[in-house]
């Protein structure tokens, strides 16, 4: 049986954020930590869970990590934090902030621990 698709943001040891997707969360963190998840992270170690939102399909948790990943490292903190009304100042493109805001009303914002 399958989990519920997330997507993830990790802080690394040098402080820059990790972004990904999963239907398993907790097998994915646990790979992560022990180096083998991505290669970026597993240089980064050790790495903390920061951010995480379940959705109920896997094609709309896989379109906001990639959506995720081209932002900037204040826009992704912004969404961290749960300052989602400071997104649109961040965005650079109108049209990015629109679909952001639809995939992030989909999604169950799940706490973090740390």
């Amino acid at each position: 049986m399958e989990g519920m698709p997330h997507v993830y943001i990790l802080e690394c040891v040098d402080r820059s954020l990790y972004v990904g997707s999963t239907i398993d969360l907790e097998r994915r963190l646990a790979q992560h930590q022990r180096g083998e998840g991505s290669t970026y992270t597993r240089r980064r170690l050790p790495v903390r869970l920061v951010y995480s939102a379940e959705f109920d399909r896997v094609e709309d948790a896989f379109l906001l990590e990639k959506q995720v990943q081209g932002w900037s490292h204040s826009k992704r903190r912004a969404l961290i934090d749960g300052r989602l009304g400071e997104l649109p100042q961040l965005s650079k493109k109108r049209r990015e902030r629109v679909v952001v805001e639809r995939r992030l009303g989909s999604a169950r914002d799940e706490p973090s621990e740390g």
